[in-house]
């Protein structure tokens, strides 16, 4: 439950952003269960959620657990999966011993780049495994036909990613919010 100080600061920053924060922890909350459906967890969602819906893409481990009203704990667990997985940063809170958590602006952009080292070491694993199980095997076959489409997709990954570079550009400032507000990463 949130406190009467942290009701305060609820209604301090819907007052100076203009934005209906019931409507915000009702859409974190939606989008959160979009994640789950697709396989993340409910917490690590949950979490995500919040920190993409807040101006700044920043909060503390006290703010995010205020706000979804969920103990440190969990807050802890969730960040370092969305952390281990690229979605999310730790830093530490300029002048103070507290941990911050940061998702970057182009979040999707940086995922999405961490990914292809993952299927180019598939690559290699599916191979060795095609040439271990016999690659005139139905096995084999099959080991080689997966390496075959990962190293496709890390070439039309690639590609996709450099045409949206390309397209990012032609939005011009402005078309992305946050965008040159030192809030996140720079794609190029």
């Amino acid at each position: 439950m949130i406190t009467g100080e942290g009701k305060a600061r609820v209604v301090e920053r819907e007052a100076e952003q203009g934005r209906d924060e019931q409507a915000v922890a009702d859409f974190v909350e939606r989008f959160a269960a979009e994640l789950a459906s697709a396989g993340m967890g409910r917490m690590p969602s949950r979490l995500f959620s919040c920190l993409m819906a807040e101006e700044s893409g920043v909060l503390t481990s006290a703010e995010l657990s205020e706000r979804l009203r969920i103990s440190p704990a969990a807050v802890s667990g969730g960040m370092r999966y969305l952390i281990q997985i690229g979605l999310a940063a730790k830093e530490r809170e300029p002048g103070s011993r507290r941990d911050r958590y940061r998702v970057l602006n182009d979040v999707w952009f940086e995922s999405l780049t961490r990914r292809d080292e993952y299927l180019l070491r598939w690559v290699r694993v599916l191979r060795d495994g095609e040439a271990t199980v016999g690659a005139g095997t139905v096995a084999g076959a099959r080991l080689g036909e997966s390496a075959a489409f990962f190293a496709f997709m890390v070439d039309e990954l690639h590609g996709m990613l450099a045409r949206w570079r390309v397209h990012r550009e032609g939005l011009g400032p402005g078309a992305l919010p946050g965008a040159g507000a030192g809030a996140g990463s720079d794609p190029a």
